[in-house]
């Protein structure tokens, strides 16, 4: 899960490694003897003193180290690029403040090293940096051993559009792709079984959602769960919301998969969705299936799921489980005014329907 992770961990602290510092800490150290700093510019302006959110002075001064121009050393990226960056990966939390304090060139050619402090706006928060690296195309980011993400300003357009072209599972919701929540599950998981009651609530909090369920079968930790998401994709070509009733079947009897029931319970769950098991059973043994279970876990794998259950929000992906419902609301909510569309949801009891100020860049 090391792209998933890197992510989500907005969700947590901060992604990648992070130290605590003093709330007046020294700037970022220097690069190493072997190569000097590169002085800015002749003529260029200083970088800007960067924070996502405002900060009342009068409620907390300042928590940041003020900016160097001496620990700006790259030309790229540029510090709107980082905060871009940042605010996808953040800015559902209006409680979050941060600066750029370093972008600085490696020994590395062309990899940057990017430094930023992170607090929030409470009145003894802690400060922490994290530190990441860029490659040289721009394109990627890598953090500790968070393995190589999108960077950029749009780290999840790639993602997004891979999940409109290809996410073929059973869907719910909205015909349109614009608020594309795609879940991806293993049907003998349970954790995955744990998350469908927050699938259900999501369902019902963004009318204007296409929720797609995307098999995602584990089979090294799940023996039955090939088998079964062969099951699921026969369902869903024969009738899409024969497949809910089917998964929810499958979920409830988990315990009865097994190499002496496992085969009777998956019958069971297609005679249960008011489908002929036999005419399932043989589709689900054909090349065509089992190639579209792959086809299914490669799409898992390219958008960077490597553990259930997870769920991509226009392609930014986050957990279902260990993450409160509120959260989860507010990451589909911010990421939907990113991308310039509508949820659907109904605003806050004495609120205006107006978009928050606290989910706007």
């Amino acid at each position: 899960m090391k792209r998933t992770l890197f992510l989500i961990a907005a969700l947590a602290s901060v992604f990648g490694a992070v130290t605590v510092v003093s709330a007046q800490a020294p700037a970022p150290a220097q690069q190493p003897s072997a190569q000097k700093p590169a002085a800015p510019a002749q003529g260029a302006p200083a970088p800007k003193p960067l924070q996502l959110q405002s900060l009342d002075s009068s409620s907390r001064p300042d928590p940041f180290p003020p900016v160097n121009p001496k620990y700006f050393t790259a030309s790229t990226p540029t510090v709107d690029t980082v905060n871009s960056f940042l605010t996808a990966l953040w800015g559902y939390d209006p409680n979050r403040i941060w600066r750029v304090e370093a972008i600085q060139t490696t020994a590395a050619p062309g990899v940057t090293r990017v430094v930023v402090y992170v607090s929030d706006k409470g009145p003894n928060a802690k400060v922490v940096n994290t530190i990441f690296f860029v490659t040289p195309d721009g394109k990627h980011a890598i953090a500790g051993g968070e393995g190589v993400i999108n960077f950029g300003a749009t780290p999840f357009a790639e993602a997004r559009k891979a999940l409109q072209d290809r996410a073929d599972g059973a869907t719910r919701g909205s015909t349109s792709k614009d608020l594309l929540l795609v879940e991806f599950a293993d049907l003998q998981c349970p954790h995955c079984k744990e998350a469908q009651a927050t699938m259900d609530r999501l369902a019902q909090d963004f009318p204007n959602a296409r929720i797609v369920f995307q098999n995602m079968p584990i089979p090294d930790l799940h023996p039955y769960a090939l088998k079964a998401a062969a099951y699921g994709y026969c369902v869903t070509k024969q009738k899409n919301d024969a497949f809910f009733i089917y998964a929810n079947e499958v979920f409830e009897k988990q315990a009865a998969l097994t190499p002496d029931t496992g085969d009777q319970t998956l019958k069971d769950a297609v005679t249960k969705a008011g489908l002929d098991p036999a005419a399932i059973d043989a589709c689900a043994a054909t090349d065509v299936t089992k190639n579209a279970v792959q086809a299914s876990m490669q799409l898992g794998r390219d958008v960077g799921i490597e553990q259930t259950p997870l769920l991509a929000v226009n392609g930014h992906v986050v957990p279902l489980n260990g993450v409160a419902y509120e959260t989860l609301k507010s990451v589909i909510s911010f990421q939907a005014v990113q991308d310039g569309v509508s949820t659907g949801a109904a605003p806050p009891v004495g609120s205006s329907s107006r978009t928050p100020p606290s989910l706007m860049k």
